[in-house]
């Protein structure tokens, strides 16, 4: 405050306040929770509804940190994340008794479980052909000698990647990345 009371006049008047125009876009699953939220409200559907308002209490809290929930693969993640509390409140549930617990989280792990079909990721078949073209690529560029896991993955999944922002899941990608190398090794 002290500085811009220190500004001329003239220069104040002369300087614009600019702002962000720009509004990020809303994954689509995003978009599908909450057109089946208006869905479950109208239908009553009481499992359905409870889970829906717990993911968009997620998502909008997730907002307000550091890293928002902005892609298909974040939500399929949450939902993951979900529908493992689930399980094991349903196993607490079971221990303790409580059948009509049990049904609950049942009910709602099956509406998790429709949501997590919803996503598409890319194949087994798609994800091998890019590690392979990366691989034979390195090969040949480090004249025989053998690569690094972690050198593959950044040439994948880094900026300019063959993967980079295609729905596919990190961990299936590691893991055809070391079944390739490990056969490269052999």
């Amino acid at each position: 405050m002290a500085s811009f009371l220190r500004t001329p006049i003239r220069l104040r008047c002369l300087q614009r306040r600019t702002y962000a125009t720009a509004v990020p876009t809303a994954p689509p699953m995003l978009l599908k929770l909450r057109q089946d939220l208006k869905t479950a409200m109208q239908q009553k559907d009481k499992p359905r509804l409870n889970v829906l308002r717990s993911l968009l209490a997620d998502v909008t809290n997730a907002a307000k940190t550091s890293s928002p929930i902005q892609s298909d693969m974040q939500m399929l993640s949450l939902l993951r994340k979900r529908l493992a509390a689930a399980e094991t409140a349903k196993k607490e549930f079971d221990g303790a008794g409580r059948k009509d617990l049990v049904e609950q989280e049942d009910a709602q792990a099956k509406v998790l479980e429709d949501y997590m079909g919803g996503v598409e990721t890319m194949g087994a078949d798609s994800i091998s052909e890019a590690v392979k073209a990366v691989v034979e690529e390195g090969k040949a560029a480090s004249s025989g000698k053998g690569m690094v896991m972690g050198d593959v993955l950044k040439k994948l999944l880094g900026a300019g990647g063959s993967l980079e922002g295609k729905n596919v899941e990190r961990s299936e990608v590691a893991r055809v990345v070391k079944q390739m190398l490990g056969q490269q090794g052999a």
